[in-house]
């Protein structure tokens, strides 16, 4: 149980300092732990460093900068992030998006691909405690309300640990062409949310089934079309399904679970 609480607050802490110089020295004072503990915790509940975790994070949200303040620099944007130039933040911001700061202003992705973690435990039969990591989906939530008809397209990666055994860069690049295959899919009007370490929901615009099912077959359309890693062409396919949840009787705390069991239920059938 001290060690999920003690990643949680060292979530926070990142969260709250992503325009800030964060050394881990400062953040295991905040935490009152020593920094190998931190580092090895940290490693075993997100599968990535710190450092991975802080530049994934920082690149997210300077996405949304860049598609949300347009009168506003590439350069300045850099700056706010703690990038000394556009060569260091091009670098940066093109090994998680694969594509330059500039080219993603000119073509943006709506969805945040490394959204905020967060811990939730619970306490189980056994009276043991486990732990749930989880993404910031709030906003998702809110839409609910005024969506509350509407249909959810779900995808996940088939078999993405084998990719990830090839090379994590390789796993980043079949999870942003996963979402990627889901928001060409998708209508304008749809908005994608990341639900999980490989799982996309797109919150449809529609309450027709034909219109979701019709993405759900786009998606599978291109299952096995290969990803470019190197030399490698590495085939990818997805699972993918559309369903409406009963929203009126869902809590935000139930909204995650809700959607994790409908993709693991066609995880079967496909």
């Amino acid at each position: 149980m001290k060690n999920v609480i003690l990643i949680t607050k060292a979530l926070a802490y990142i969260e709250d300092n992503l325009t800030n110089d964060i050394k881990t020295t400062d953040m295991v004072k905040e935490l009152y732990c020593s920094k190998s503990l931190v580092e090895k915790l940290f490693r075993y509940a997100t599968n990535m460093s710190i450092r991975d975790y802080i530049i994934r994070r920082r690149m997210s949200k300077a996405a949304k900068d860049i598609m949300a303040l347009k009168d506003v620099s590439l350069l300045d944007i850099a700056f706010k992030y703690g990038y000394g130039s556009n060569e260091a933040f091009t670098r940066a911001f093109k090994n998680v998006w694969h594509v330059s700061p500039s080219e993603y202003r000119n073509f943006p992705v709506r969805c945040e691909l490394f959204p905020a973690l967060n811990f939730e435990t619970e306490l189980m039969e056994d009276e043991s405690m486990t732990k749930k990591k989880k993404v910031d989906i709030s906003e998702l939530y809110d839409l609910l309300k005024e969506r509350k008809n509407c249909y959810f397209v779900g995808v996940d990666i088939k078999s993405l640990c084998p990719i990830n055994d090839i090379s994590h860069e390789a796993g980043d690049i079949a999870i942003l062409t996963a979402l990627n295959r889901l928001e060409k899919a998708s209508g304008d009007d749809d908005i994608v949310f990341r639900i999980g370490g490989d799982e996309f929901v797109a919150l449809t615009n529609s309450e027709d089934s034909e219109y979701a099912k019709n993405i759900v077959n786009e998606i599978i359309s291109h299952n096995g079309e290969p990803i470019k890693y190197k030399e490698m062409d590495i085939p990818l396919s997805l699972h993918a399904t559309y369903y409406k949840l009963n929203c009126k009787n869902i809590r935000y705390a139930e909204l995650f679970s809700h959607m994790q069991n409908e993709l693991d239920s066609v995880k079967l059938t496909q």
